[in-house]
């Protein structure tokens, strides 16, 4: 079976009806999220799906020129192939996020097809379930979303943003009660410095938290360290990291207790499923990201999560814009906090191309606003020590002992 065709689909999502991202519930990327889908068409008349991401609307040109080079190439050389694009992105730098969301999106529809051509799921080309339903968290930015979330049966919930992250935290905790697990999200820089990083965590430990994530800046090494060293939860990051060995610091470092590698911009289901055993070599447990992600990363995910053994929780955006459920013809089945592994042939999603098209790309990119020292919005610098800092930070009545 051969490629005879890449082809690219982008669109505009429409925004979420509320996440953890900040404590308003909105965030500058839902006013102008774009998702970016391939279809790899071949001459045996199937044709496979991915989802790449990073930076969509650049990863969808990226595909375009790297698809002069694979036309022609077997669907089975899915290790080859991918070789082939990372020798080809080489002479452009250090790609990034960009370039292997670009092989994100291609190995994805390639599983797709190889599992498709079988007969068999995803799960089974990546070693059979280990899970027949994988559990998810969503987002609650107050009491009554984390409420509402309960009710319907999540089990797992995630508080985000800075601006008065331990009140909001210890009131969620006292509101869905010790059985809920429960994670907070400080984002890196901007928000933040690491010895503020630090007395937040340090407050937030009485919650048990399932985890803390991106407590600091994916570059800064020495500020994870001095995160591991002085506070006492779980740690979590690596969704802006794209390659394995960028991740490898993190891991022989003993930095993450949780990995979260985004699945449209880590390079594909190839390449997380070797992190996925750099990190069970580790001790460490696995959490794809999928925050800003449309509807066919979150299939391939799922299969994922199901076949490797250390699968931890997938990330979900829930209640989303309702054009999600129009994007695919369809929809994963999903309740009590889990999520069923799909059992048709290959990722079990394909697109409703027509819906697609309807959302032509107008942007895709947007900086956050509102959560600036006062003054200093237009500013936009990358760090910033939060300002006054008592009030940003001492936010329960009682200090922790």
């Amino acid at each position: 079976m051969k490629i005879t065709a890449i082809k690219g689909h982008l669109m505009q999502a429409g925004a979420p009806g509320h996440t953890g991202w900040s404590a308003t519930g909105k965030s500058a990327l839902a006013t102008g999220r774009n998702w970016f889908f391939v279809t790899l068409e071949t001459d045996a008349g199937l044709v496979g799906t991915g989802e790449g991401s990073g930076w969509p609307r650049v990863v969808a040109a990226a595909v375009e020129d790297l698809s002069r080079l694979l036309i022609g190439e077997t669907v089975r050389d899915v290790e080859r192939i991918g070789q082939k694009i990372r020798v080809a992105l080489m002479g452009h730098g250090q790609t990034g996020v960009v370039g292997m969301g670009a092989l994100a999106a291609i190995d994805m529809a390639l599983w797709d097809l190889n599992a498709q051509g079988l007969g068999v799921p995803v799960s089974a080309l990546l070693g059979g379930t280990t899970r027949a339903s994988v559990p998810y968290y969503v987002h609650a930015a107050s009491v009554e979303t984390a409420q509402a979330a309960v009710a319907d049966g999540v089990r797992a919930l995630k508080v985000g943003g800075t601006k008065d992250i331990v009140e909001r935290a210890f009131a969620i905790r006292a509101a869905v009660g010790d059985d809920i697990d429960l994670m907070v999200d400080l984002h890196g820089p901007p928000w933040l410095t690491t010895g503020d990083a630090v007395a937040i965590g340090r407050e937030l430990e009485p919650l048990h938290l399932l985890f803390l994530e991106e407590a600091v800046a994916p570059d800064d090494i020495a500020g994870w360290k001095r995160m591991r060293d002085k506070v006492a939860l779980p740690l979590a990051g690596g969704e802006r990291l794209a390659t394995l060995a960028e991740m490898r610091p993190f891991l022989e470092n003993g930095l993450f207790d949780v990995v979260q590698p985004d699945t449209g911009r880590f390079g594909g289901l190839t390449q997380m499923k070797k992190l996925a055993a750099m990190a069970e070599a580790c001790g460490i447990m696995v959490a794809p990201h999928s925050g800003s992600l449309g509807p066919v990363a979150e299939f391939a995910a799922t299969h994922l999560l199901s076949a490797i053994p250390n699968g931890l929780i997938l990330e979900r955006l829930e209640p989303d814009w309702a054009g999600r459920a129009r994007t695919i013809n369809t929809a994963l089945a999903a309740s009590n906090g889990l999520i069923e592994v799909p059992q048709g042939a290959g990722l079990g999603v394909t697109l409703d191309l027509d819906f697609v098209a309807s959302h032509p790309s107008e942007k895709n990119i947007a900086i956050a606003t509102g959560g600036w020292n006062a003054g200093t919005e237009n500013q936009t610098v990358l760090t910033q020590a939060r300002r006054p800092r008592a009030p940003q930070f001492l936010t329960r009545k009682t200090p922790t002992p």
